[in-house]
């Protein structure tokens, strides 16, 4: 133990070896208090006999408590009668990883409140808990198998790795690209859709109906800017401590909120998605068919929508015991990235929304889109101005194109992404955040874009309100040039009936 806490600490090696003193060269751990002199300056054995050391050399999978009664191997100036009693937690405590370890139960680091550094990388720990490493008051350095454990050592000034890709140890988004991109896309996508539900309101609709769904679907899209903006807010609140606050902050109720809203936000934006393309094909599609919904029939649809929506973002909430802390799993406070750690009911249930419901979502809107295309072009085949349908058809393909391509862009990397966490395969936790703050909003930002500013109507109508704000403004102005007018000339007259009325009085005299 002193040993370790003789290593200088501005020498920094790889992980499983030491710094010679105070000279760059680095060698692998178990050369550390052998018996032998390995480094140039003899620091690998200075103060080994202050310590008790046990070497641990079993290559046999233990659980942690057993580990004690494996066999030992001692150092040949230690006594025997010491090291049969010595534990292992005093053998080079600090390397861990190497020794096969399959459980480290709760209060196996009970009595080390001396212990300085800890690896204990390369081992699952399902059940860690925070009072595991609370004891250890002089723990400066720990290495665990991944960035989510560094949140139940608050106290620890060093912790690797010190990122997930999303989070850092130091910030809740790891680098200033996040930081910027987070308040930006929560911008645009508040301002995108309140802009559309504003101009939808001032605007007569060709289409009443068809207005109130998109508003609906504004409204649903606006969530997600919400979303960004507490993520925004949250990060800058907890900027440069923010591991000391990391597992207070992921089982609060503001970060199951918000990952409740995200979570609304893109469940009922799909649905809505699906039901808009679904009503849009029957009516190209089936143009004879009396399939197009009413009044009622719209309300009542746009409710059972966000009641759905809501539902599915609110049963994870409901049990904790089955879903653990669902939205909890990163410190963005959304579960796309399945774990180990992650219960199965909670893993199932995310599979079944992403790869379940939103993948038949997403292939209806593909497959609605390409039939109604087909069925424009098909209809158009005997139109006699050639040039004319041509144009018409390319501005159709161009407009439905892009509406499936948005969707492609948000969804299929997601999808992408669920299916190769499901599989255990590693995945650099840079594209985990990309799709969070980039992918997912991208839906969000683009529908006001898609659906409203660039359909031909809702531009004429634009084109409208700006002529009549215009022939507003200069009706204005010439009234007001005329009223100058008449007041400039109703200054002269009165100026010229002041000057006048003198000049006939002195005549009258005279």
């Amino acid at each position: 133990m002193a040993a370790a806490a003789a290593v200088e600490d501005d020498v920094h090696c790889p992980l499983g070896e030491f710094p010679c003193g105070n000279i760059s060269q680095c060698l692998p751990q178990n050369l550390q208090c052998d018996g032998r002199t390995n480094c140039p300056n003899g620091a690998d054995e200075l103060l080994c006999g202050k310590s008790v050391y046990c070497l641990f050399i079993g290559r046999e999978t233990f659980n942690f408590p057993n580990v004690v009664s494996a066999s030992l191997k001692c150092p040949p100036s230690s006594s025997p009668s010491v090291c049969s009693r010595c534990y292992v937690f005093f053998c080079l405590l600090r390397f861990l990883s190497e020794n096969l370890i399959t459980s480290l139960s709760p209060g196996v680091f009970r009595e080390l409140n001396q212990l300085e550094w800890l690896s204990v990388e390369g081992i699952d720990i399902p059940d860690i808990q925070i009072k595991m490493f609370h004891q250890m008051k002089n723990l400066s350095h720990i290495y665990f198998k991944t960035f989510q454990y560094c949140s139940y050592a608050p106290h620890v000034r060093s912790c690797k790795p010190n990122t997930d890709g999303i989070s850092s140890f130091e910030d809740l988004l790891a680098n200033m690209v996040l930081r910027v991109s987070v308040w930006v896309m929560a911008f645009f996508t508040c301002f995108g859709n309140l802009l559309v539900i504003g101009m939808r309101s001032l605007i007569r609709a060709e289409n009443n109906l068809h207005a109130a769904c998109i508003k609906v679907l504004c409204c649903a899209d606006c969530l997600m800017g919400v979303y960004l903006f507490f993520v925004g807010v949250y990060d800058v609140k907890f900027r440069g401590q923010y591991n000391q606050n990391a597992l207070i902050w992921m089982e609060s109720v503001e970060c199951r909120t918000i990952g409740f809203l995200a979570m609304l936000s893109s469940e009922v934006s799909v649905l809505l998605l699906t039901y808009l393309t679904l009503e849009k094909f029957l009516v190209i599609v089936f143009p004879f068919s009396n399939l197009r919904p009413g009044k009622l029939q719209t309300g009542v649809m746009l409710a059972s929508l966000w009641l759905l929506g809501f539902i599915i973002a609110a049963v994870p909430l409901m049990n904790e015991d089955v879903f653990g802390n669902y939205y909890g799993r990163n410190g963005v406070c959304f579960p796309l990235h399945s774990d180990r750690g992650e219960k199965p009911t909670a893993k199932g249930y995310s599979t079944g929304i992403f790869l379940g419901l939103n993948l038949v979502a997403f292939l209806v809107i593909v497959f609605s889109y390409s039939s109604m295309f087909y069925s424009i072009y098909k209809t158009g085949i005997n139109a006699t101005d050639v040039r004319s349908r041509l144009h018409r058809d390319v501005a159709v393909a161009n407009r439905f194109f892009f509406i499936v391509f948005s969707d492609a862009l948000c969804w299929i990397p997601i999808f992408l992404v669920k299916v190769l966490s499901l599989l255990e395969v590693e995945i650099p936790g840079t594209i985990s955040s990309w799709v969070v703050i980039f992918v997912l909003p991208i839906n969000s930002a683009l529908n006001p874009i898609l659906y409203t500013l660039t359909t031909s109507f809702f531009r004429e109508q634009v084109e409208v309100l700006l002529c009549r704000w215009q022939r507003r403004h200069i009706l204005k102005k010439d009234r007001k040039s005329l009223t100058s007018s008449t007041i400039l000339a109703d200054i002269l007259l009165a100026l010229h009936d002041s000057v006048s009325l003198p000049l006939n009085k002195s005549s009258y005299l005279r």
